[in-house]
């Protein structure tokens, strides 16, 4: 039934996807923030689905530490889950990617026109200088960042590996931080296509004034981050404890991304 289940949720999750990059065509003539709308649509519509074909509920906590003048958002990231979940929480955002999501066929342009900040990560001088030049325009016109400070996915259990530009981003713009744990990789577990059921839970913590040294910034947004993390895996395997197995094996490979 699990396998039948995630089946069908995979199709109609990219089915999804396909139809509103199409449709969503129009939207491109009008700016940024009606591509953020469609975007917020996509979010709660992948959302829906999964809760409906999978029985895998979103809980989405703290939302009273989520600022409205412009910040950074530093979320743990474990899957491909909270690329389109998390942003369903802010009414104006922009994401930190690598450019080369930007070269995918029509989803790159949305993202494109959507004023997303795209970094070439082979060049570790230049995409901090860009990354600071276009965050700092973001921020100014109140818009939240969305960073992964680990730079790339690790699964749900294993050893965290934070980088240094989530802590130059927050030297540079001088804005609070929010630090964002989660669960989702249990349930959105890497090379699999499996979704099991139980319930997929956001945590946004207090944000983290700015005016710390970069060395105590880093060490804790991880602290905070990586706390919350594994309480909230913990909480997810309790409640279905077959969610243990995906994450004995990410601890068994955390390399994998």
């Amino acid at each position: 039934m699990l396998f039948l289940r995630s089946l069908a949720f995979n199709v109609l999750f990219y089915a999804n996807l396909t139809a509103l990059l199409i449709l969503g065509l129009p939207t491109m003539l009008f700016g940024r923030l009606t591509i953020i709308r469609l975007a917020h649509y996509w979010g709660w519509s992948s959302i829906w689905l999964m809760e409906k074909i999978c029985g895998t509920r979103v809980e989405f906590r703290g939302k009273e530490n989520l600022l409205t003048e412009g910040c950074i958002i530093a979320a743990k990231h474990q899957s491909a889950w909270e690329t389109f979940a998390l942003c369903t929480q802010l009414r104006d955002f922009t994401y930190i990617l690598k450019r080369e999501l930007t070269f995918i066929p029509l989803f790159g342009q949305y993202l494109v026109r959507a004023d997303q900040i795209a970094i070439n990560r082979n060049s570790r001088s230049a995409a901090l200088k860009q990354l600071v030049t276009e965050a700092r325009a973001a921020i100014a016109e109140g818009r939240a960042i969305f960073i992964f400070p680990e730079g790339t996915r690790r699964p749900a259990g294993a050893p965290p590996h934070y980088k240094a530009g989530v802590a130059h981003l927050y030297a540079a713009e001088n804005a609070p931080c929010v630090p964002v744990a989660l669960n989702s990789g249990l349930f959105w577990p890497r090379r699999s296509f499996m979704r099991p059921s139980g319930t997929i839970i956001v945590e946004f913590l207090p944000a983290i004034p700015p005016g710390l040294s970069t060395s105590a910034f880093l060490a804790q947004v991880q602290q905070v981050i990586e706390e919350a993390s594994n309480r909230l895996i913990a909480e997810a395997i309790a409640e279905n404890p077959a969610l243990a197995v995906n994450l004995a094996r990410n601890e068994a490979s955390p390399n994998a991304a």
